[in-house]
Formats: structure tokens, sequence, C-alpha cells
């Protein structure tokens, strides 16, 4: 059913827009299960048999089955990218999406750490820890020094990290190129990281990698985060993001302005950074109370 317009389609995300693999799986899955939907609920379907009652039913059924108002609109995000798409390739396809209102979500804000539960890295680690050791580390402080996603640090070559000019060099989403600089401190950390591979001959084009000299997997970046949290901090979530939203929200919480946050971010709108100004406020409320005789 629809599969060499579904292989047109994933082409076009990956080489025309640049779509991260993350994300392709992420589309894979959600047109599958609502192909699958259609397929048990209708049988076979064609491209044009499909209008906005249809889509409203798939929406009732995700409601039953409880998923999040978050979820239902990222799947229909997808489906609105796949018959936008299609429509360029058969003009007489209608877009049954039009018709279909996205479902009320809540707005959560950031998680975060305080300020204080973020621990320093000692120097001393790169004499005395094991290369397990050293690397889990740093990628804890990388991801806090730097904001950056979780695949965006997994695929961080050795030439992205510009010790001279102080700067590192993401490849963000869409193949957004950012630069993020670096303190003096942390360039010592980067320069010791990448003399203790030299040492132990690891020959390999990306900057984390393990002793063989392979990039590390999502999954061991996501433990290596979440154990480390889970030694500083009570959160529920603990995740690289966690502290991707730390970063952002120490900066602005110290001063840093809005536009200059969202540009080490990678955002490609100031909307998507204006979540973290809600814990900047606050921050400010707090101070208000505490110092404010009338308060």
């Amino acid at each position: 059913m629809w599969q060499e317009e579904e292989t047109l389609f994933f082409d076009y995300l990956s080489y025309e827009r640049k779509y991260s693999p993350l994300t392709i799986v992420s589309y894979r899955n959600d047109l599958s299960q609502f192909k699958l939907f259609i397929t048990e609920t209708f049988g076979d379907t064609t491209l044009s048999q499909l209008d906005h009652i249809i889509i409203r039913e798939w929406i009732g059924k995700l409601k039953e089955a409880k998923i999040a108002s978050s979820s239902i609109n990222r799947k229909l995000s997808t489906l609105k990218s796949f018959f936008k798409f299609l429509q360029r390739l058969h003009p007489e396809i209608s877009n049954p999406l039009t018709k279909i209102q996205a479902p009320k979500s809540k707005k959560r804000l950031p998680v975060f750490i305080d300020e204080s539960q973020i621990p320093r890295l000692d120097m001393g680690i790169f004499e005395s820890g094991s290369f397990d050791e050293i690397l889990e580390k740093l990628v804890f402080e990388f991801f806090y020094q730097t904001g950056i996603r979780r695949n965006e640090l997994i695929l961080l070559k050795e030439s992205d990290v510009d010790l001279h000019g102080l700067s590192i060099k993401v490849l963000g989403k869409r193949n957004k190129v950012r630069a993020i600089p670096i303190t003096l401190e942390f360039k010592r950390m980067l320069a010791a990281f990448f003399n203790l591979k030299k040492i132990k001959g690891i020959d390999s084009e990306f900057f984390f990698c393990d002793e063989k000299g392979n990039h590390l997997s999502e999954s061991y970046v996501y433990k290596i985060i979440k154990d480390q949290i889970a030694t500083i901090s009570t959160l529920h979530k603990k995740s690289p993001h966690v502290l991707r939203h730390s970063f952002a929200t120490h900066l602005l919480n110290n001063g840093a302005d809005i536009n200059a946050v969202k540009e080490l971010l990678g955002h490609s709108s100031l909307a998507a950074t204006q979540i973290y100004t809600h814990n900047t406020i606050e921050k400010l409320k707090k101070v208000y109370n505490q110092a404010h005789p009338r308060a």
C-alpha cells in the first residue's frame, strides 16, 4: 500500500530535507502505525480514498489508547508532511489534514538541574581515571558546557573541535552548522582527552569513541547521562536533553541574550527558545518574594 510513494517520501526527507536518522525513524514509525490502522479498519485503501473522517477516527483510536496529545500532534505532523509531499507527485489528491484540528496539549516547562548540583570535572581524573571513567565524565561535561543534542555529540568529529580557536563546530538538524565557543578551562579538558586517545593509539574520526575507535551508541550515551544525573539529582527525567535544558536555563538566568542562546542551541525560531524564559521568570519571582518589603 503506497509503497512507491513512501520510498520517495523518505528519500526526500533524507536527501533533500536532510533530516536526521532519528527523525526519519520517528516518521517511519508514525506512518507505519497509520497504515496498520487503515488496513485493520478499512482494508486496502488508496491514497485518493483517504479523507478527514478517516483521520479523525485514527485520532479517536489514539485517544482511546491514552496516547498523549503531544504524541498525537507529532503523528499528525508526520501525516501533514507526507500529504504535502504527495501533492507534489499527485496534484489531484487533496490533503485531508487541512480539515483536522490538532488536540490541545499541555505546555510543559523544561526540566533542568539546579546550578549548585552540577559537579565540576576535576582535571586530576585524566591522570588517575580509566579510559571509560574519563570518557563518561567528559561526555556529561560536554553536554552541559555546549548544550548540544545527543546525536550531535555522537557524530562530532575530531576535526570539529578547534582548540586554537576555542570553538566547536556542530552539525545540527537539516545539516545546519553552528559554532559554540568554549572556555580555556574546557579547552584543557578536551586537549587532555585528545592526548589520552593518542597515548592509547586510538585512531578515529569521531571525537567521542570507544577504545576501538567506534563512535558511541545512542543507548550508551543515554545510560551515561542517566547514571550520572541519578547521583546528583532526584529528577524523574534523566536524559541528555535535561543537560541541554540546564545549559539554556542557566545562561538565561545569568543574563544571556535570548537571541544568543537561540543560536547556541541551533533553534530555527525564537519561539523554541522562549520556553526557557519561564524558568527565568520563576527565578525572578523567587528573588522578588525574598527581597521586596511588601512581598
